[in-house]
């Protein structure tokens, strides 16, 4: 095994510049040496790690005016969606009223088409299936929209108009209504379609005895099978055979007045039926004490017996 050899390291001293050799093995010094270099990678290493931590810079605390104005932020919006919620509400709500005055409309449309119907309107002056006619020349194609409170006042007086209209046109509704009742009540005119007058009323000569006798109505002949009608708007009260008349229809007319059709070849309306002025009561037949097709007709009022030629002769309203 070979020798360590020595090597000599030399000592310099502070004082007077002085040195000194010291005789140490190799292989000592090369380990001092190894671990002198140890020392210095770990003393550097701890260094660079240390620089490193200095130089990485930490996340700053949030700044209070972030803050206050993420919380600005967050109140805008919460606004933002009330109007939007608001927003909606008002469109609901105006939806609604949008569809109320539609139905009214649709009502006075249906008024006012009964109206053209009964010749109150013309037809060819007022078409209520079709919306009214309007125009101009435009003044500007840039006009502002409506706002909200805009259209809402405009709903407002438009619902105003329509319920004004809505009571006018009931009340000439009312009238006319009266007025129709009162022409379908008003009894005139001849009780058939086509005939003749052929016995009057008041005194005459029984076409079966010849003798002088008091005749309650008037006779009117006419075809056999031909159309007896009512002379007016009311009530059937009696619809039958009496002794005498026939086939007998009579009709009440409203304050005492009552009409009486008799020697029908047939019936054609029933007892409690409610029959229009122009309405056929029956046919014209020869039934009961008669000579031949023909109608009597009488006219009562409050139980007494009424010249008929007065109200076939009657005017019309």
């Amino acid at each position: 095994m070979a020798s360590d050899s020595f090597m000599n390291i030399i000592l310099v001293g502070t004082s007077h510049g002085k040195s000194r050799a010291v005789p140490v093995r190799r292989s000592v010094a090369l380990g001092l040496a190894l671990l002198v270099l140890g020392a210095l990678a770990a003393s550097g290493w701890a260094g660079y790690r240390m620089a490193l931590t200095e130089v990485s810079t930490p996340e700053p605390a949030e700044s209070p005016l972030v803050a206050h104005w993420e919380a600005k932020l967050d109140e805008q919006q919460a606004e933002l969606e009330q109007v939007r919620q608001n927003v909606r509400q008002q469109v609901d709500a105006l939806t609604l009223r949008l569809g109320e005055m539609q139905g009214r409309l649709l009502r006075l449309d249906a008024l006012g088409q009964r109206f053209v119907e009964t010749g109150i309107v013309a037809s060819d002056e007022f078409d209520f299936g079709q919306p009214a006619a309007v125009g101009g020349p435009e003044e500007g194609l840039s006009g502002d929209s409506f706002t909200a409170p805009q259209l809402t006042d405009m709903i407002d007086n438009l619902s105003r108009l329509i319920e004004d209209r809505e009571h006018q046109l009931r009340m000439l509704d009312i009238v006319s209504s009266q007025k129709k009742l009162e022409d379908e009540l008003y009894v005139e005119g001849r009780p058939i379609t086509w005939g003749w007058l052929s016995s009057k009323y008041g005194y005459r000569s029984d076409p079966f005895t010849g003798k002088r006798t008091w005749h309650n109505g008037v006779d009117l002949a006419g075809r056999d099978g031909s159309d007896i009608i009512s002379v007016g708007a009311g009530v059937v009260t009696f619809s039958g055979e009496r002794y005498g008349y026939g086939n007998l229809v009579e009709v009440d007319h409203g304050d005492g007045l009552r009409t009486r059709y008799a020697h029908a070849k047939s019936l054609e309306t029933k007892v409690g039926e409610v029959v229009q002025k122009g309405q056929v009561l029956a046919l014209m037949g020869s039934t009961g004490r008669s000579t031949g097709p023909h109608v009597h007709f009488e006219v009562l009022q409050n139980g007494k017996s009424k010249n008929p030629e007065t109200y076939i002769s009657r005017p019309s309203r």
